[in-house]
């Protein structure tokens, strides 16, 4: 009787610790998940578990990857982390950047099978951090994608990080992501891009792309303070869609306040060349990084497949590429996109069923 008696006690001893771990665990996570984020951007939702394939210690450390979800291209973004997750054994940890009204889809999206083990963090964007920076034409208002300026704003997206690693919704990746992350930045450098005169993907010609490769496509010379900042007309320009940034110089050289001073200045100037590029998240960057970039392999930027629904890359290329990028019109979730069954290997279903809705329209739309 005594030795149940001892037992007794020992177990509810046991049952009050892992009671009290749990509250300080409950209450640890409300204060993470409650303290408001600078400049609107807001945790919603976090898995702080690591993969259990995650046996090798060197493996521990934490490779950032911020990638912006907009509810449209919302299978884009995910067939984009599946494909880097499942090709990793790196403690990847995803950081979504995503509007309100798309969490709770994006939500029930990432308990799919394939994706469950995941680790992610989901963070609202705010549009009004952008009031007086962008000049949204009434009448084109839907074109407007909040969602492109998030690259901006990187150290409030990972405060705690030194680097992340930032990609587009509309890619694939066939290499380990950690293999990008090392690249290797000069000092002073807070970024590495792709550049577009010296990448494998602008040895083919790109039909309509003009001058995309060089400043002139993005920036208007005409202008008086376009021409004060002496930089070159025909610079090779680089690609913003995928690139790794250095956290630590990019605060301390206070890269998002340059890229608002340039956003805020072509609302009134209007700066940006309205020729060719198009782009309203590029010219900033072009400015602001203006022969003050490293470079990453080109092979981990292999784009332009959206640029024509053709096959404009061999098969072999394109086996070997580590990153292919749709950049473009036609998306790999279209019926037209070259390699779409590249893209497709890694896609998974909408459990809601909103994106397959949205690929018929979309092909219907491309089919016009």
């Amino acid at each position: 009787s005594v030795n149940i008696s001892i037992l007794i006690v020992a177990v509810v001893i046991f049952l009050l610790v892992i009671h009290h771990n749990f509250l300080s665990l409950s209450d640890f996570l409300r204060r993470e998940l409650s303290d408001p984020s600078p400049l609107g951007l807001q945790p919603i939702d976090f898995i702080p578990a690591a993969p259990q394939r995650l046996t090798d210690e060197t493996n521990d450390k934490e490779i950032a990857v911020v990638i912006a979800a907009s509810d449209e291209r919302l299978g884009g973004a995910i067939a984009a982390m599946n494909s880097i997750y499942q090709h990793t054994r790196s403690n990847v940890v995803f950081y979504i950047v995503t509007l309100n009204d798309t969490v709770d889809h994006l939500r029930t999206w990432l308990r799919s099978p394939p994706l469950k083990n995941m680790r992610y963090q989901i963070l609202e964007f705010d549009p009004r951090v952008l009031e007086g920076k962008v000049q949204v034409d009434p009448q084109k208002a839907d074109t407007f994608k909040p969602l492109t300026f998030a690259r901006f704003y990187l150290p409030n997206l990972v405060p705690h990080a030194e680097k992340v690693i930032y990609v587009d919704d509309d890619v694939i990746v066939q290499g380990d992501i950690v293999e990008l992350y090392n690249t290797p930045l000069k000092p002073g450098h807070a970024a590495a891009f792709s550049d577009d005169c010296d990448s494998t993907s602008s040895k083919v010609a790109v039909r309509g792309a003009g001058s995309q490769y060089n400043y002139i496509g993005f920036l208007d010379y005409q202008k008086e303070t376009i021409r004060k900042l002496a930089m070159k007309a025909n610079t090779c320009s680089f690609n913003p869609g995928v690139f790794v940034a250095n956290l630590t110089e990019w605060k301390s050289q206070n890269i998002t306040k340059q890229l608002e001073k340039w956003m805020a200045l072509n609302v009134v100037e209007e700066l940006y060349s309205k020729t060719l590029a198009g782009s309203i998240t590029t010219p900033p960057l072009l400015i602001v990084f203006y022969k003050q970039h490293s470079s990453i392999d080109p092979m981990w930027n292999v784009r332009h497949l959206g640029s024509s629904a053709g096959k404009r890359y061999s098969p072999q290329f394109v086996k070997a590429a580590k990153l292919l990028h749709w950049n473009g019109h036609f998306k790999p979730w279209g019926r037209t996109a070259s390699y779409a069954e590249v893209w497709e290997r890694w896609y998974v279903p909408d459990p809601a069923g909103k994106f397959n809705l949205i690929r018929r329209h979309s092909e219907a739309y491309e089919a016009k």
